[in-house]
């Protein structure tokens, strides 16, 4: 190969799917011209080998990843309770107390500012909500972030925080496609529904949170395993809403109020039946909203409903 054409192979950049990493090496080669793009490059793994998870576990040096619903995120450091030394060894009486006064102003480091204060209580009550509720990490951890945001804001100052938490709960679920009405997460705070919805109408206009509109879908699923259907009954009632969606049934309506109607035309259709009451209750909606309902897709519907 003449000087000019190495030059030209040189100067034209392998394609990076062609890039491969040689471990032992530890140098990036090109398959196409064996050209050695990068050599001793730096190992970012650990110094370290293992074979299980468990030795992996015991091996790490690192702390877990940030956790949103500690006011801290997780990064400061905690002297636990067990009054242990490194080496397993229970401390004499002199120097637990020592750990004890040592552990006291940790606590108190940790807890600085009049924001730390309110995160910190904040996100108690939100974990308590949310062990309440059966909330998903997931969730719980779109509510911490959007209470955070709230805080920057300045949103909280002269409102209750339980309020502001559980207006935050309600938006991540509403985000996060989890069914759960207002009702069922300010039954769990001292504030009452007002106010609740109040503070959630606040965050959305001041923070810019974009929230789909509530599928009454969503709720089929939740409140047909809390009554024991059948998953043939759960498709056949989200499938009644489709049909009530085309023909415009939906709009305006209580998507908690849908689903219940259509589980309970679903649950007589199946031979699964259940009372009025029973679904109401469980839907958080009163039985005449679920009375007009099943009247209205029936009749717009045209579903013949056997004899009771």
């Amino acid at each position: 190969m003449s000087e000019s054409n190495k030059s030209q192979a040189s100067a034209t950049p392998c394609p990076p799917d062609k890039i491969v990493f040689d471990e032992e090496r530890g140098e990036y080669i090109c398959t196409e011209t064996g050209e050695v793009i990068e050599e001793r490059a730096i190992d970012q793994g650990p110094e370290w080998r293992a074979f299980t998870p468990e030795e992996k576990e015991k091996r790490s040096r690192v702390g877990g990843p940030l956790n949103q619903t500690i006011h801290d995120m997780g990064i400061s450091t905690v002297i636990d309770w067990k009054d242990k030394d490194a080496m397993g060894r229970t401390l004499d009486p002199k120097r637990r107390l020592e750990v004890l006064r040592w552990r006291k102003w940790q606590i108190r480091a940790r807890i600085q500012s009049s924001i730390d204060r309110n995160l910190a209580q904040a996100m108690n009550e939100l974990e308590r909500i949310g062990n309440l509720l059966n909330l998903p990490k997931a969730v719980k951890d779109e509510a911490a972030l959007i209470y955070r945001k709230a805080v920057e804001k300045g949103l909280v100052r002269g409102r209750s925080i339980e309020s502001v938490v559980a207006a935050s709960i309600y938006a991540a679920c509403r985000r996060m496609k989890m069914a759960r009405t207002l009702d069922e997460i300010a039954q769990f705070t001292k504030a009452n529904r007002k106010e609740v919805a109040r503070c959630y109408r606040l965050i959305l206009r001041e923070l810019d949170i974009n929230v789909p509109v509530s599928d009454p879908k969503d709720y089929v699923t939740r409140i047909g395993s809390l009554l024991g259907l059948s998953g043939s009954t759960m498709k056949m009632a989200i499938d009644i809403i489709e049909k009530a969606k085309e023909s415009g049934l939906t709009a305006g309506k209580d998507p908690a109020g849908l689903a219940a109607a259509a589980i309970y035309i679903a649950a007589l259709l199946n031979d699964e039946r259940r009372t009025q009451k029973e679904i109401a209750q469980i839907a958080g909606v009163t039985e005449v909203t679920v009375r007009n309902r099943y009247k209205e897709l029936t009749q717009e519907l045209k579903i013949q409903i056997p004899n009771q």
